[in-house]
C-alpha cells in the first residue's frame, strides 16, 4: 500500500501525530518500522481503555509493521507518575513478574504473535551504571520535569515528590534509546513521556520517533478513565455475559465514542447509525445492543455474542431468571424458624461486603427475591426448598436450605 494511504489510515481516531510529515517520509524510506508501546505491568488485567491503543498498533501491523510491545517490569519499579496525586506504591518483583505473564498472554486477543515482539525494559535499564544514569538525567533540566501538570500540582499543593519520580520519563525514552523505535505510541495522558523519547532520542544522536496519541476511553460510568481501581473497567477477558451487560451498562452519550474505538466498523456504517439516533429511527437500547454484539465477538466469537444477545433480552428485558444459577447452600442451623434476615443472608452468601452495603442496596431498591423488589430493611424472607435472589441486575444466587442430614 502506497504511504499517503497507510497515513489515512493511521490517522484513524488518533488526537494527535508529531509529527505527520516525518510519518510519510519515514514509510516512504524505510518501508517497514519499529513502533513501540510501553505498558507497566501494575495491575494483571487488560480492559477496553487498553484495547484502543492496541488496536491502533494492529492497524500498523496488518500494513506490514513491526510492533515492539515493551514490558515495563523495570519502570514499574518506580511506577508512571502521570496523572498521579500521589507516589504510587511500589509493587513486589513477584507482583510484577505475575502481571507481565498475563499481560503478555492478554495483548494476542488483538495484537498478532508473530509480528509482535515482546521485550522486557529490565533487559537494558537494570545493566545501565550510575555514569550512565548521570549522562541520561543530564539531557533534561528540572523546569522541564516540572512543566508536567501532574508534577506541577503536587509541587504547589507541597505534596511529597519523590526524585525517582523525575527520573520516570526518563528511563521510558531510554527504551526508544535501546530500541531505535521509528513511532511511539500511548494515550494523551502519555503525551509528556512520549514527547521525552523524541528529545531523549536527538540527544543520542538518533533520529526522533513520531509520537502519536490515542482517545483517552471512559469507562461504564460515563465520567472518569477507564480504571480497574474505579470499578468502571471492562476486562478483555471477562466471561461474555460480564462484558455484554457491562457495554450495556454505558451512559447513551458513549455509545458512538465507543463505536468509534471498540469496533471494525468504518465511518461511514457508524454516521449512518448516529444519524438514525438523532432522527428518532433508531432507539439507544438498540444501538447498544449491537455495540455489545460487535464487542463480544471480537473476544468471544460471533456465536457467544449471539447467545449473551439472547440471554439479555431473556433476564433484563423480559424479568426473566437465567436458567442456569450458582448455588448457595444455607445450613438450617442459621435459620431461625424457617426465616433468616435479608441483611444477613445478604452478607453470608458474600453478595455484599458488609451489612450496611446491604441495607443501601435494599433501600435503593436493588434487592429481590423470588422476583418481587424488597423493599423493607427488617424484613425476615421464609425458606423452605430453593429461592432466587437477585442483587443489582446482573447478579444472580440459587439459595437452597440444607437439613441436618446435609440434604
Amino acid at each position: 500500500m502506497d504511504a499517503e494511504r497507510q497515513l489515512e489510515l493511521i490517522k484513524k481516531n488518533t488526537v494527535e501525530i508529531i509529527r505527520e510529515e516525518e510519518l510519510l517520509e519515514r514509510i516512504k524510506s524505510k518501508g517497514s518500522l519499529k513502533i513501540k508501546y510501553g505498558v507497566d505491568p501494575t495491575s494483571p488485567d487488560i480492559h477496553l481503555g487498553h484495547s484502543v491503543v492496541l488496536r491502533k498498533l494492529k492497524c500498523f501491523q496488518d500494513l506490514g509493521h513491526k510492533v515492539i510491545l515493551v514490558i515495563g517490569d523495570f519502570t514499574a519499579r518506580v511506577g508512571d507518575p502521570s496523572g498521579r496525586t500521589s507516589t504510587r506504591k511500589p509493587l513486589s518483583s513477584e507482583e510484577i513478574k505475575v502481571n507481565a505473564r498475563t499481560y503478555e498472554e492478554q495483548v494476542f486477543k488483538i495484537l498478532d504473535p508473530e509480528r509482535t515482539q515482546v521485550v522486557f525494559n529490565s533487559r537494558w535499564l537494570s545493566s545501565l551504571r550510575l555514569s550512565d544514569v548521570l549522562k541520561l538525567a543530564s539531557q533534561c533540566t528540572v523546569a522541564r520535569i516540572l512543566e508536567r501538570d501532574d508534577f506541577t500540582k503536587r509541587y504547589q499543593n507541597e505534596s511529597p515528590i519523590g526524585l525517582h519520580e523525575f527520573l520516570y520519563p526518563l528511563m521510558q525514552a531510554y527504551d526508544s534509546v535501546a530500541l531505535k523505535a521509528d513511532v511511539e505510541i500511548g494515550g494523551t495522558d502519555q503525551k509528556f513521556n512520549l514527547l521525552m523519547g523524541r528529545q531523549i532520542q536527538k540527544s543520542y544522536a538518533q533520529p526522533p520517533q513520531v509520537i502519536i496519541t490515542m482517545p483517552i476511553l471512559e469507562g461504564t460510568d460515563g465520567r472518569q478513565k477507564m480504571s480497574k481501581s474505579l470499578g468502571n473497567y471492562i476486562g478483555v477477558t471477562e466471561p461474555p455475559d460480564q462484558m455484554y451487560g457491562k457495554v450495556m451498562s454505558i451512559p447513551d452519550e458513549l455509545i458512538f465514542k465507543y463505536f468509534r474505538l471498540l469496533t471494525p466498523l468504518s465511518e461511514e456504517e457508524i454516521a449512518l447509525r448516529e444519524k438514525a439516533l438523532k432522527e428518532g429511527k433508531l432507539h439507544p437500547k438498540e444501538a447498544k445492543k449491537e455495540l455489545a454484539r460487535q464487542i463480544v465477538t471480537l473476544y468471544w466469537g460471533k456465536d457467544s455474542a449471539e447467545e449473551e444477545e439472547k440471554r439479555f433480552e431473556a433476564v433484563f428485558s423480559r424479568r426473566e431468571i437465567p436458567e442456569e444459577l450458582p448455588c448457595f447452600f444455607l445450613d438450617s442451623a442459621k435459620i431461625k424458624e424457617g426465616r433468616v434476615w435479608i441483611v444477613r443472608l445478604l452478607q453470608l452468601t458474600g453478595m455484599v461486603q458488609s451489612r450496611s452495603e446491604a441495607r443501601r442496596l435494599i433501600l435503593q431498591g436493588g434487592v429481590r427475591w423470588d422476583g418481587k423488589k424488597i423493599k423493607d430493611v427488617n424484613l425476615e424472607v421464609h425458606l423452605d426448598d430453593e429461592h432466587i435472589l437477585q442483587v443489582g441486575k446482573r447478579k444472580f444466587l440459587k439459595i437452597i436450605k440444607r437439613t441436618k442430614n446435609g440434604q
